[in-house]
């Protein structure tokens, strides 16, 4: 006795169309789901790098701190120079040089801690894995998934 879908003509197109349709649906998910993917690792990329801004620009605001007091100790020790010139040996002379002197050590303070959050700046390490990581993965099922005509293979179940 026959069946239904061999006596209807174009029941193997509607079946072919639903296997379609089915491959379509997982080709859409995949579409998806590499979106999201990628929209994921664009947003840790992001925070990567505010933090690594964030790092730099505290670096930046210390060797500035460190040229402004730099600066004023510069103008300081050349001010008691020209004192002690004039007045050779003055206390007045001796004060300016103690408050240069007071001024490039907290100079050098700030350049160190700028210099310590300098070298926090750095590329977005953990973004550079992840990627790594997802193109690795996407190689293996790449090659996983391909048979000898070079198309993707279909789960013989699903037919």
């Amino acid at each position: 006795m026959a069946t239904h879908h061999d006596t209807v003509p174009g029941s193997q197109s509607r079946a072919s169309a639903s296997d379609e349709r089915s491959l379509g649906q997982l080709v859409a998910d995949a579409s998806r789901d590499l979106s999201t993917l990628l929209r994921g690792e664009i947003e840790l990329a992001k925070v990567e790098l505010k933090e690594s801004a964030t790092a730099a620009g505290k670096g930046a605001g210390m060797f500035g701190g460190a040229a402004f007091f730099g600066y004023v100790a510069f103008l300081m020790l050349s001010v008691a120079a020209g004192y002690g010139l004039v007045a050779a040996g003055l206390h007045p002379a001796l004060a300016f040089v103690v408050v240069g002197v007071v001024y490039l050590i907290i100079a050098g303070i700030l350049a160190l801690i700028g210099k310590r959050n300098m070298k926090k700046a750095g590329p977005p390490e953990r973004t550079k894995r992840s990627i790594d990581e997802t193109k690795t993965m996407m190689q293996q099922l790449g090659h996983g998934d391909q048979n000898a005509g070079g198309r993707p293979q279909l789960d013989p179940s699903r037919r």
